[in-house]
């Protein structure tokens, strides 16, 4: 920062800044400073004009003093800038006037006596308020996100999103991890999703894949003896979109070799710690809990539990087996089906007899947002006891075993959902839980309630095609004691050594250790039906390296725009994506995807064939 003596002489459209807006203080009473930002806000208050100018560092005030060192024709020209003006300006800073100062800004004892400015560029009337965001829609703000990315509130979330690569950074090449890049043209895999497809000009007829994850590259550069890799890495999936979904992500992408499961386990936590810390100053206290797959789903009906609430669920199926007259749990309960209840905390105050019935609001709320279609409940009476329009099919004994599993309490009110499949019926259950946990202002936003869920399936069945699915991806190592189950009746006993952080309901990332012997990768093939030739096809180059002294070898990808989502409070990872799409797959901005010229559909060997509606409402023509 130049003193008043010193300032340069050039014309303000090429003179340097001495400083960015935010950083002005007390310290720099009395200095004369060169300031380049857009008009944020103007108030013209006749005798002296007032705007705040913005640059990325914040807000400064910035004064044009009729009759003072800024002459008559320059200062009625400042009549007439406007909002997101983007201007350069020269002049002194000095002390706010006893009374005006603004406790609320860095820079608010301060304001910037303008002696010369200049309109760098002007700005067509705004479709909406940079400062004035809330009633617009998103449409709007994507269409337009070069402004929405003025915001203050956007302009934080893309610091941070800075900070986690930093930190992310700073921790891995700490503690030995090497940064790679991986190809982005690539070959097809079977990892999930559809593949987004690049066509090759110089190979008429054949594809590249854009990459869903570097899973097999990862696992090429453990066999190569790279030890420890790691790669924030661009990924895209072709998938049906949801909130928190896009079709190019980002990932933290880590592997490791010579690792057992907790090694990689203790490494990603205290990655994510380290994150936290430097970003948010929160300490995590390490280590991170564990639960398996198991118990996720039979106490919170979900694999990412949300921790910040209790209304923890019960399987209550045998207490319903003897003793109940209830005909609708006799019947399932004989069929193989299942009984799932948790108690809410206070609910008889919060919900009446009214609005439990199955007409009411509430009810058609909760069969639109969970899948259920009728629940039973109870109400815990002062005196203990439990009171529901269907108390009168339940001996006494069997409604106090209800209360206790449930650990009801006087005021409260238990939840039961019955389904013919477990699973089903644990993800229905955990639904409902968290309606209630949002609904009725359960959850404490602000705690991190982080936990490790270990112990997956590695195999789901798939009745449609009736055979078996790999629940995570194929290269997935399993339990020892459960290779001999490969190929059995009892695939779903099969337990994988795979991984997953959660945090307040969201997956963070997972991971596993992967297999890496040929003979266990190949029955795990043969186990979900893959043939030999089917292998060989896809995956040739990962089986070939695994006959050439292979590690074992595991790692990790964590959702990099769910970390900064989390990071800052937003609800969306939209709002902490530069340029992201919308829920459909649009970019408003660039109004992609678009069609291809003729010539390069020709010069590509390639004929589009669009399906249009009949106009009839009958097939596709």
């Amino acid at each position: 920062m130049t003193s008043a003596t010193e300032v340069p002489s050039e014309p303000l459209a090429s003179a340097r800044r001495s400083c960015h807006c935010g950083e002005l203080r007390e310290a720099n009473i009395g200095e004369s400073v060169v300031l380049k930002g857009w008009l944020h806000r103007r108030r013209d208050l006749g005798g002296i004009i007032f705007i705040d100018l913005r640059d990325r560092t914040g807000l400064v005030q910035v004064r044009f003093n009729p009759g003072g060192d800024l002459p008559e024709d320059r200062y009625q020209a400042a009549h007439h800038l406007r909002s997101e003006y983007c201007l350069a300006i020269r002049g002194d800073v000095q002390k706010r006037p006893d009374g005006t100062e603004n406790d609320k800004l860095d820079t608010g004892q301060v304001e910037v006596v303008v002696r010369e400015f200049e309109v760098l560029s002007e700005s067509k009337p705004l479709p909406f308020q940079v400062d004035e965001y809330d009633h617009t829609g998103e449409d709007i703000r994507l269409r337009y996100r070069f402004l929405d990315l003025r915001r203050e509130e956007m302009q934080r979330n893309m610091l941070m999103r800075h900070k986690a690569y930093k930190a992310t950074r700073d921790f891995l090449c700490g503690e030995g991890f090497l940064e790679f890049e991986t190809p982005i043209l690539t070959k097809a895999t079977p990892e999930g999703a559809r593949d987004f497809l690049v066509p090759s000009r110089l190979d008429p007829g054949k594809f590249y894949a854009l990459p869903q994850s570097p899973q097999l590259f990862k696992q090429l550069l453990m066999i190569s003896g790279y030890d420890r890799y790691f790669q924030i890495a661009r990924c895209f999936r072709d998938e049906d979109l949801r909130a928190n979904r896009q079709p190019e992500f980002t990932q933290i992408d880590v592997e490791m070799s010579f690792v057992t499961q907790d090694e990689v386990i203790d490494a990603m936590e205290r990655l994510i710690a380290h994150i936290w810390k430097d970003c948010l100053g929160h300490e995590l206290s390490l280590p991170v809990p564990r639960m398996t797959y198991a118990d996720a789903m039979l106490k919170y009906g979900s694999d990412k539990p949300d921790l910040r609430f209790g209304c923890e669920i019960h399987d209550i199926t045998k207490l319903f087996a003897k003793g109940c007259n209830f005909q609708v749990f006799n019947n399932l309960i004989k069929k193989g089906g299942v009984v799932r209840g948790f108690a809410f905390p206070g609910g008889g105050e919060k919900l009446s007899n009214t609005d439990l019935r199955p007409e009411s609001k509430f009810s058609k709320r909760v069969t639109r947002e969970t899948g259920i279609r009728a629940y039973a409940w109870f109400k815990v009476t002062e005196e203990g006891k439990l009171e529901s329009n269907i108390a009168k099919f339940f001996e006494d004994d069997v409604l106090e075993s209800l209360r206790n599993e449930t650990g009801a309490q006087p005021g409260d009110v238990i939840f039961m959902v019955a389904h013919e499949h477990a699973k089903t019926c644990a993800e229905m259950t955990g639904r409902f839980r968290l309606l209630i946990g949002h609904t009725f202002e359960l959850i404490d936003r602000d705690t991190f309630a982080f936990t490790w869920v270990v112990d997956f399936p590695a195999f789901e069945w798939n009745p449609e095609e009736k055979r078996w699915d790999v629940l995570h991806h194929p290269f997935t190592n399993i339990h020892d004691e459960d290779i001999p189950l490969l190929g059995t009746d009892r695939m779903s006993e099969v337990r994988s050594l795979a991984y997953d952080l959660a945090l307040n309901g969201e997956e963070l990332g997972g991971g596993s250790i992967r297999i890496h012997r040929q003979d266990v990768q190949s029955k795990v093939f043969s186990a979900i039906g893959i043939s030999e030739e089917e292998a060989e096809e896809k995956f040739s180059f990962l089986l070939e390296a695994l006959q050439y002294g292979a590690p074992p070898h595991g790692g990790l990808a964590f959702g990099f725009d769910r970390i900064v989502m989390l990071l800052t409070g937003e609800d969306s990872i939209r709002g902490v994506i530069p340029f992201p799409k919308t829920q459909t797959g649009l970019c408003p901005l660039t109004n992609a995807p678009g069609e291809a010229p003729p010539e390069q559909l020709k010069e590509l060997g390639l004929k589009v064939t669009v399906k249009k509606k009949d106009p009839e409402g009958g097939s596709q023509v």
